[in-house]
């Protein structure tokens, strides 16, 4: 099995490859950007490939979504939470006053933006396409400082200056792992959809709720994303427990199918123990 994961070597990306039980012994394949790793598995380059999706600071991950909804022919397979540590990684010797840069994916430096304001004051940022690339390029300037993991750091010849400066305790990434189909039931599933309602018909979102509240199914999270069409226009992603094939998620499936613009089936996959 080949997986894609966002490189270089080093990132939490990698880290999350590690745990996830598909994984196991596959060869791992790393690519410059979610769209690359997307693409990859659409052309059989890989097998699957795994992306973030949502971080418990700073929210869904848009790029992620958009390529689920506007790159159709993949599905989520498997799920990981990875908790995340962030840290300010910096050449040997370098002292905090020393830093002159900081280097990181958007991502961590949104996740660390209050202990930079406290910490690094004016202290530009630098955005970079993963945490391994940002420590990568820190190892190589004097007084760049990248946030991002220990692995990270180990691999490129790094310290940790300060460890831990995430803007709260539970940090937490989902992963999702996308190939050409999901899997049957398990027993202790979650399904992903997205919709689009008619702009025109008033109550379509409530109506949407209704069909999985009449059934007794729980919602674990929905929320909109601009379709990229117009202003005013979104597309909802929800998440729902329970698999797409057992005859009460189907029904609601159908339900939903009769009450919006148009639908997409992201996936039906386990879901994931405590991070």
């Amino acid at each position: 099995m080949r997986v894609a994961y966002l490189g270089p070597p080093g990132t939490f990306s990698e880290e999350a490859v590690g745990r996830c039980d598909l994984c196991q012994g596959a060869e791992r394949r790393d690519y410059p950007s979610f769209a690359d790793i997307y693409d990859a598995v659409l052309k059989g380059e890989v097998d699957a490939g795994l992306l973030p999706i949502e971080n418990s600071l700073e929210g869904s991950i848009a790029a992620t979504l958009d390529l689920l909804v506007h790159r159709p022919g993949l599905r989520i397979r498997r799920e990981v939470l990875l908790p995340i540590r962030q840290n300010l990684l910096v050449r040997p010797g370098t002292s905090l006053d020393q830093v002159k840069a900081v280097l990181s994916h958007p991502q961590p430096l949104g996740q660390c933006a209050g202990w930079l304001r406290r910490h690094l004051p004016g202290v530009p940022h630098e955005v970079m396409p993963s945490t391994a690339e940002a420590a990568r390029q820190a190892a190589g300037r004097a007084g760049a400082a990248a946030i991002g993991s220990r692995a990270g750091a180990e691999r490129y010849g790094l310290e940790v200056l300060q460890e831990g400066i995430e803007d709260g305790d539970a940090n937490v990434t989902r992963f999702v792992l996308v190939m050409r189909d999901d899997e049957g039931p398990t027993g202790r599933d979650r399904t992903s959809i997205a919709f689009t309602l008619d702009r025109d018909r008033p109550g379509g979102l409530y109506e949407v709720m209704g069909v999985f509240a009449t059934r007794g199914i729980n919602l674990s999270r929905i929320e909109s994303r601009p379709n990229k069409q117009a202003m005013g226009h979104y597309i909802f992603f929800l998440d729902f427990e329970g698999h797409r094939h057992e005859p009460r998620c189907a029904e609601a499936i159908a339900g939903v199918l009769e009450r919006v613009h148009a639908l997409h089936l992201l996936g039906s996959y386990p879901r994931s123990g405590p991070a």
